[in-house]
């Protein structure tokens, strides 16, 4: 059976690329090391040969799990929590006060692993300017602490122009 990705190195930079046999894009596997690129190469061959992605997502939480064993259970309350924990005086009482929003109700107890944008834009449906800052300040920090694999809503490129009022929303 043809394999759908192939490896290869630049002489430039040292750095591993895969291609795609089918389409010929490519793009970096983002290491120097050949065992690793090899490693990286067979798990992108492995999940194209894998029609089922139940036991991708089997493989990937085993992956998951040895990096951070939290990372399933980890849910939106304790980072709130944790902000919480991390602040004093007015700030303190501004947070205690924000994270008790029932607009936060619907993710509390999600796990993180398990959040789609879709359900921060349920959280911000009121469109309250509070609800936009500490969800996305609670966001940026679960994000820094890399209990986030990845932004769950990416920023949006907008500009205000003259004197159109802000629109707001997460990003």
């Amino acid at each position: 059976m043809k394999t759908k990705f192939l490896m290869f190195r630049s002489s430039k930079s040292g750095y591993y690329y895969w291609q795609d046999n089918d389409t010929g894009k490519q793009a970096t596997l983002g290491t120097t090391d050949k065992r690793e690129a090899q490693r990286l190469l067979h798990a992108k061959n492995e999940s194209y040969c894998t029609p089922t992605s139940a036991i991708n997502l089997q493989i990937a939480r085993a992956y998951l799990d040895a990096a951070d064993p939290k990372l399933h259970t980890r849910t939106w309350q304790q980072v709130m929590e944790q902000i919480v924990s991390e602040k004093s005086g007015e700030t303190r009482v501004r947070w205690v006060t924000a994270i008790h929003d029932k607009n936060f109700d619907a993710l509390r107890n999600l796990p993180m692993l398990e959040t789609r944008a879709d359900h921060f834009l349920a959280a911000l449906a009121d469109r309250k300017v509070s609800t936009n800052y500490y969800l996305r300040r609670v966001h940026n920090y679960a994000l820094g602490m890399d209990w986030l694999l990845k932004a769950s809503i990416p920023k949006r490129q907008s500009r205000w122009y003259g004197n159109q009022a802000p629109h707001y929303s997460f990003w």
